[in-house]
């Protein structure tokens, strides 16, 4: 399985924090990452979590994609356990790319893989961001913080990105379909 696309987050980083005109320091503090971390990644260094990544795409209000999306083929395959991804700091979670927004559209797709243990608890994304899970295999607890609902195989919840949320495998290799769809 790959990890973090560093280069690819690197190239995103310096892009979007130019385009925003915001300072090294500017972006980590509206993230509440350090400034040498910011400055590792941009770098092409580091290990970056799924947090901290979200973090960055918020403060530079973009979409999680455009941090990870390394440049897509006209013709894309990615085989299971394939692609661009980034783990949890916090919970045995691995979120994979597996379709970035393309320009003028408002949605990305992940595959998600996670074990029981510590949920992956999310923080607010940007305003207007819904997600879409669709539970593959498995059984886990998804949805709002405080109100998560019972996923199993086949299920579908939808709720609002832009209010903290969780996902908790109940039982081992746990997986699902995660579309963040953005307003």
């Amino acid at each position: 399985m790959s990890g973090a696309p560093l280069q690819a987050i690197a190239t995103a980083l310096q892009r979007e924090r130019k385009r925003t005109g915001l300072s090294l320091a500017e972006v980590a503090r509206r993230a509440g990452v350090a400034k040498s971390t910011l400055s590792s990644l941009e770098a092409g260094n580091g290990n970056p979590s799924v947090e901290t990544l979200w973090a960055l795409s918020t403060a530079l209000d973009v979409p999680f994609a455009h941090l990870v999306q390394p440049p897509v083929p006209r013709v894309q395959v990615i085989r299971a356990g394939e692609g661009p991804g980034v783990f949890s700091e916090r919970s045995d979670y691995l979120a994979t790319l597996l379709a970035a927004c393309p320009p003028n559209a408002r949605r990305d797709i992940y595959l998600i893989t996670a074990q029981p243990g510590e949920p992956r608890e999310a923080d607010p994304h940007a305003t207007g961001v819904v997600e879409h899970v669709v539970l593959s295999a498995g059984r886990a607890l998804v949805g709002l913080t405080g109100e998560p609902v019972e996923l199993e195989p086949g299920d579908y919840i939808s709720y609002p990105g832009d209010l903290p949320h969780i996902f908790k495998a109940l039982v081992p290799d746990c997986t699902a379909v995660l579309i963040s769809e953005h307003t």
